[in-house]
């Protein structure tokens, strides 16, 4: 079994990051582990383990007949067996396997709002699943989606994961919240930022750190105003794409997500790995990963956010036992450990 991971980036992001993760798990466990970023490299190749085959396409538009040339040389020259695309990456995986009909394409499914769609609203996803051996899934709500709308391909759930697990050995806490989300409109920044001004005018020592990608847009635009139109420039930082998560994390008290729509957040469980208690809304899989371990609310509800975080801010015992407690969980259940193992019989029951 020769794998590649195939994703249009290495910028991050849940499914950038997933590909990445995977790439490196796999080769530790002994399988013969490749990347392709199809479109753009990015901050995540550093993250890489060494030992991962990693080549970079630069495809410059959809159909890119000499990129399809370079990269059917790639998968011969080094005997793929299995390509297991990430998010769009699935359309040019398809022409791939019209030139190489033996190769088994797996697409992984990251996007939780599909299941606000129909299935006339996925028709050109829909007759590209013709061709997948598998569909991997990352919540159980995805999966049914799949199921009902009959897709041709067997359909799994498979969790994200975290490869490692942060230091204990941290210094002072700094008393801040901090929201991992790339700067995007499901994200729902806008509704933080309400609920965190009414969190600061109680403990305005507090902070909040906003860690992701900035896309210099309105949304990102709007953000900025809402902080200078409520004088809240000392106590919200943005971090744009921060090459030092791992840091950031450890520094932080409380991690926090207020989604609209998510598939399985990687941010939960990158809080889990650095034993942040957290407080995240009830989308996707988020609450079933928590598992009682943090605060879960309705999506959009500014009252009940706020109510969890100054819980969280005011019971400093039940924060440090929740994100303690929450810590173990996913070091038992979302891990690479306890994650690879049921990969790799997908891999094998896709043929």
């Amino acid at each position: 079994m020769r794998v590649l991971q195939l994703i249009d980036s290495l910028n991050p992001g849940g499914a950038e990051r997933m590909a990445v993760n995977i790439a490196s798990a796999l080769n530790r466990a002994g399988v013969d582990s490749f990347i392709c970023a199809t479109r753009e490299e990015g901050k995540l190749k550093s993250e890489l383990r060494e030992e991962v085959s990693y080549f970079f396409l630069r495809k410059l538009r959809t159909f890119d007949f000499s990129a399809l040339v370079r990269m059917r040389r790639f998968i011969k020259k080094h005997e793929i067996t299995h390509i297991h695309a990430h998010t769009t990456s699935y359309f040019f995986a398809i022409l791939i396997k019209v030139s190489l009909p033996k190769l088994i394409i797996i697409w992984h499914e990251h996007q939780g709002n599909r299941i606000t769609t129909k299935r006339r609203d996925n028709m050109a996803l829909y007759f590209c699943s013709f061709f997948f051996s598998g569909i991997i899934v990352v919540n159980k709500e995805l999966e049914a989606w799949w199921v009902n709308n009959l897709t041709t391909a067997k359909v799994f759930y498979l969790p994200n994961f975290v490869p490692i697990f942060y230091p204990k050995e941290i210094l002072a806490k700094e008393k801040t919240i901090v929201c991992l989300a790339n700067l995007r409109t499901p994200k729902n920044h806008q509704l933080l930022l309400k609920v965190f001004n009414t969190v600061h005018s109680k403990h305005p020592e507090w902070k909040l750190k906003l860690i992701g990608n900035d896309f210099k847009d309105s949304y990102s635009e709007n953000l900025i105003n809402v902080v200078k139109k409520e004088k809240l420039e000392n106590s919200v930082i943005i971090v744009d794409n921060s090459k030092t998560i791992n840091n950031e994390l450890s520094k932080a008290t409380i991690g926090v997500l207020s989604s609209d729509s998510e598939g399985l957040p990687m941010a939960i469980l990158e809080y889990g790995a650095a034993g942040l208690p957290v407080v995240c809304t009830d989308v996707g899989q988020c609450k079933e990963v928590v598992n009682g371990f943090g605060k879960i609310v309705p999506p959009k509800d500014a009252a009940a956010l706020a109510a969890a975080l100054l819980f969280y801010i005011e019971n400093k015992e039940k924060r440090i036992a929740d994100g303690t407690a929450f810590s173990a969980h996913i070091a038992k259940n979302y891990a690479a450990d306890a994650v690879i193992p049921k990969l790799l019989n997908i891999y094998k029951n896709s043929n």
